[in-house]
């Protein structure tokens, strides 16, 4: 058990730390069930507009209370790590792939960084901490966590926004058993009457304000899904071959964003250079090559490959 000042300096310690490993941004809040979020969640479920995303049905009651996830949790640890990139896919590439999947699968990333931040508290105190670290790898409601933790607010897009970093962001978590100087929540939101998300989306998505139908999004038909893509959707896909960021670029919030700092998202020289022609092309070894540590290998190269041809029935 902590004192008050104790809790303070080692929160304190910690969010120095999260900064240090390269999160840009870092909140923590209490453990409490989600009752609100949970409702949220199982009205979404209920109008079964997760489409194929049979994960999102299991464990809801995890998703609600982490101390289903960790013994007697206490506090969740939340953090952002920026994937805005420097540098975009040139027009000249014709197919696009959505800015979070240009370099390093960002598990590996932020999970890393985690364990090193949960070393970190270990070593900071003589009371022996349970932790548990996740970045979208678990049943753990990462934005409603963050929202708590004074991080951001929901986006009609359904996406966290930040008043500083946008929306181009990962988000991870630590659970732990130790109680700690808890963050406030903004209680707010800073979108107004901009509908610029829902307006811009090709395939009407967004369905309303906060709600998104999956079944309806390029992401996750070119992600997601194994499935071929509906000739609907094809036809409003543009040149994406691999995710979609329409919602986020036309978001004002995110006009003004600086690009990340972290060197695994950074655009490969051998995916810059990739032209029309070459994703055409395209054979599995050069795809492992491009995409050896990507979240394009989770998705596969026939998934892949097929996305492209979709796009291209004369392929």
């Amino acid at each position: 058990m902590l004192s008050h000042q104790q809790k303070i300096l080692l929160t304190n310690e910690i969010k120095s730390k999260a900064i240090s490993l390269g999160f840009d941004a870092c909140g923590i809040s209490k453990v409490v069930p989600l009752i609100n979020d949970g409702n949220f969640l199982q009205s979404w479920l209920d109008k079964k507009l997760n489409a194929e995303l049979k994960y999102m049905e299991r464990n809801t009651d995890k998703r609600i209370n982490p101390t289903l996830i960790l013994d007697n949790a206490k506090s969740v640890i939340s953090v952002l790590l920026n994937y805005f990139p420097s540098n975009i896919q040139s027009e000249y590439q014709h197919y696009a792939i959505s800015k979070y999947a240009y370099g390093v699968d960002y598990h590996f990333v932020i999970k890393e960084k985690l364990g090193k931040l949960m070393n970190f508290i270990s070593s900071q105190t003589a009371i022996e901490i349970n932790m548990r670290c996740f970045t979208d790898s678990a049943p753990v409601l990462d934005k409603s966590w963050a929202v708590k933790s004074g991080l951001g607010w929901i986006g009609k897009n359904s996406l966290l926004l930040n008043k500083s970093l946008g929306s181009f962001f990962f988000i991870g978590e630590i659970i732990l058993d130790l109680e700690l100087d808890f963050d406030n929540p903004l209680n707010a939101e800073y979108c107004g009457k901009c509908t610029a998300c829902i307006d811009s989306c090709p395939t009407q998505a967004i369905i309303k304000p906060y709600v998104v139908d999956a079944a309806k999004c390029i992401s996750y038909h070119t992600i997601e899904t194994k499935k071929p893509i509906p000739d609907e959707v094809i036809e409003k896909m543009g040149s994406r071959i691999y995710g979609c960021d329409i919602c986020q670029d036309v978001c004002p919030w995110n006009k003004k964003v600086k690009p990340h700092k972290t060197q695994e998202f950074k655009l490969s020289d051998q995916l810059s250079e990739m032209k029309k022609e070459d994703w055409e092309n395209l054979e599995k070894p050069i795809f492992n090559q491009l995409f050896s540590l990507a979240p394009q290998k989770r998705t596969g190269f026939k998934k892949f490959k097929m996305n492209i041809e979709q796009l291209n029935p004369k392929l």
